[in-house]
């Protein structure tokens, strides 16, 4: 659609960050625009869906690979590790998306409404290409954007009907078990908000399981086969992505980062960052920090 497009691209232009990022006044819902090939990121992302609209990109989760471009939208159905790099960019013609994340109580209500059996067993990552039906709902919310008066009444309503027909669409069966109530899938997302919030902090499984309302052994299986790491994976996957952020964002020290991020131990931090990022911190850094000059 040539008009999402060109929303797409204004949009971008005007309100992204040094990282490309552009978070509009509706929370949740952002446009990415990169002008070059990016390196490695690394993210345990909130579920969201990624809409393409020029471009390529490339995702893997675990063993299994992804690559898509304009058309395709990635789904990301619950809190999951993935790796991703913009494949396809340039100042001509910038890799262009928008960023829709998944509002689990608007799903709840919606999968209420909505005639269907729950969710079964579903790939927590998918590609598929766009509905017609969910880019017209995207280009409603753009140009609302260009109404901010408008907002407050209308967003609310937009979002809602953007999740329901990628409930109604090609995605739909893997966003289910988000809406459906007290499913496997939720009850791990009240775990995984949790350790979102105090991941620097020592969280025991059982007030982990407590939260989730399961037994620690029942906890642990539906946690990995969500999530594909343990709790304690998990946890320490944050921890590293959030001390590579402060690294490069606030040019702190390894040692000032393992610390702010719950590590006791600097050599043990050293270790699982070098397992994670493939390299040392300081060498890791300098290395993201010379990507981005020779981007800019």
């Amino acid at each position: 659609m040539a008009d999402l497009l060109d929303l797409v691209r204004r949009h971008g232009e005007t309100h992204a960050d040094a990282g490309g990022f552009a978070q509009s006044a509706i929370p949740g819902f952002a446009t990415v625009r990169a002008t070059a090939p990016s390196g490695l990121n690394h993210d345990i992302s909130r579920p969201l869906v990624c809409i393409v609209m020029q471009g390529s990109k490339r995702v893997t989760m675990g063993t299994q690979d992804f690559a898509f471009s304009a058309g395709d939208s990635l789904l990301i159905a619950a809190d999951v590790p993935t790796i991703s790099q913009i494949t396809r960019a340039s100042v001509v013609a910038p890799y262009l998306s928008i960023v829709l994340e998944l509002d689990p109580a608007v799903l709840a209500g919606l999968v209420a409404e909505m005639d269907g059996e729950s969710a079964s067993t579903y790939a927590p990552v998918r590609v598929e290409p766009t509905d017609v039906e969910v880019a017209e709902a995207a280009l409603r919310l753009l140009r609302l954007l260009n109404r901010p008066a408008s907002l407050p009444v209308l967003q609310g309503q937009l979002i809602r009907e953007m999740h329901y027909w990628l409930l109604a669409g090609r995605h739909g069966p893997a966003i289910r078990a988000l809406g459906w109530h007290d499913s496997h899938a939720q009850r791990v997302a009240r775990a995984v908000k949790l350790i979102r919030s105090e991941f620097a902090q020592p969280l025991p499984v059982e007030r982990l399981a407590a939260v989730a309302g399961m037994s620690p052994s029942s906890f642990h299986q539906h946690f990995r086969a969500v999530t594909s790491l343990s709790p304690l994976q998990f946890q320490k996957r944050l921890r590293l992505i959030e001390a590579r952020r402060l690294m490069l964002s606030a040019g702190v020290s390894a040692s000032h980062a393992a610390f702010s991020v719950g590590y006791e131990s600097v050599p043990q931090f050293t270790r699982d960052y070098g397992r994670l990022f493939g390299l040392p911190p300081v060498r890791d850094t300098r290395a993201a920090r010379d990507r981005m000059l020779a981007a800019a």
